[in-house]
């Protein structure tokens, strides 16, 4: 009985020590992303961004002396491996704070898992509103939520596109459904009738039939909301049918990353898209943060990036003040963070019937001259906006 009372310590001993927590010299972090399957690009832009952050952080001497020891697992962009993903990191390694996800679905299934054990849940890039409505104790999220997604797109239309009609386009996941129904629901006060709303399945790659409708309809504005390879064939597909519009806008995500640009090349062109964060803003951080990646990279970030990047550093605010690293801990220090990045300011908060969540000021950025400049609000705006947009015909 003596040498089984003594392998269980033993045991009990070495958990104890190979916690991510207690580890002698380090605070270990894994982070679920798609690095492959369809959201990809967004994974990778986000694990880049972490990266950097950490190497920053870790060089200015970690958290409370520890530095933090960061590793990702893919999760394919499917909800059932991101929440096996996650609930290893709980049940197994006892992780005490879950970061990351990109897809709106796979963020709602790790959500429920991190609510479900009591363990803190950081959302940096999934907007789909459900998530922070379900009265969550642990879950948190740092970006802007859908239904405020196309604010700034919201003001640009009403203000200076003035559209009396409005096609939507979507894909059909939770971030595509949650944004076109926010911009059904914003249409009406801006005096635009939605003629046509048409969703597309994901994965699609021939957007002629549904495009030849919209021509048809002649709407003033085309409002899509799709991710990487979807926006990119439904602008190159709208100059091959010449479907001219007062203006093409995208509810962010593929229509807001540099590959949106090199994929549709000149049909980018002057297409309007929401957007959570820029390298010309002026918050502190945001321009070494920016030039940092780039010369790594080779391509500014998108918001995915600056949201992910200031993640870490939300982490390693949360961990410093955290009256210990249990999952409650963790929890408290993060309900109450007030904390500037270069992303912006984060501040959890309960109103408008979410709960934890951060109410991220949105901006509108514009293709010029195949460069993505803030154009919305005036008060960031890097160019003026080009508007009228020019014929497909009119263009050179």
């Amino acid at each position: 009985m003596k040498r089984v009372a003594l392998l269980f310590s033993v045991l009990f001993l070495f958990g104890f020590l190979a916690s991510p927590v207690l580890a002698a010299d380090a605070f270990e972090l894994v982070i679920p992303l798609p690095l492959t399957g369809k959201p990809a690009k967004f994974g990778e832009i986000m694990k880049r961004s972490y990266e950097i952050a950490v190497e920053e952080i870790n060089a200015k001497g970690g958290v409370k002396g520890k530095k933090i020891a960061l590793s990702f697992e893919d999760s394919t962009g499917k909800p059932d491996v991101a929440r096996s993903i996650v609930e290893k990191l709980i049940d197994s390694k006892k992780q005490p704070l879950i970061v990351g996800e990109y897809t709106s679905a796979c963020a709602k299934a790790v959500a429920s898992v991190a609510e479900e054990r009591k363990t803190p849940y950081l959302v940096v890039a999934s907007a789909d509103d459900d998530i922070t409505q379900k009265n969550y104790k642990y879950v948190f999220r740092q970006n802007q939520v859908n239904a405020h997604y196309g604010d700034a797109v919201v003001g640009f239309l009403k203000e200076v596109v003035k559209p009396a009609t409005i096609a939507i386009l979507y894909e059909s996941s939770a971030f595509g459904t949650s944004g076109a129904d926010a911009m059904e629901k914003d249409a009406g006060p801006m005096g635009a009738k939605v003629v046509i709303k048409e969703k597309f399945e994901t994965g699609a790659i021939d957007f002629k039939p549904l495009l030849s409708k919209v021509k048809a309809a002649q709407p003033d504005v085309i409002y899509t909301v799709a991710y990487a390879n979807e926006a990119q064939l439904i602008m190159k597909q709208a100059k091959e049918l010449r479907i001219d519009a007062k203006l093409y806008s995208g509810g962010a995500a593929g229509f807001a990353i540099p590959e949106f640009i090199k994929g549709a090349q000149d049909a980018a062109e002057y297409v309007v898209s929401a957007t959570l964060w820029t390298p010309q803003l002026k918050y502190p951080g945001a321009k070494d943060f920016a030039d940092k990646y780039k010369a790594k990279h080779g391509d500014y970030p998108s918001y995915h990036g600056a949201s992910a990047y200031a993640a870490m550093y939300v982490t390693a605010d949360t961990l410093t003040r955290a009256k210990d690293w249990t999952a409650d801990g963790i929890r408290d220090a993060l309900k109450a963070t007030n904390l500037k990045t270069a992303y912006g300011p984060v501040k959890f908060e309960d109103k408008e019937g979410y709960q934890n969540q951060n109410f991220h000021e949105t901006l509108a950025i514009q293709v010029q001259k195949g460069e993505f400049e803030t154009v919305w609000p005036k008060s960031h705006s890097s160019k003026p906006y080009v508007y009228p947009v020019p014929s497909w015909k009119d263009r050179r």
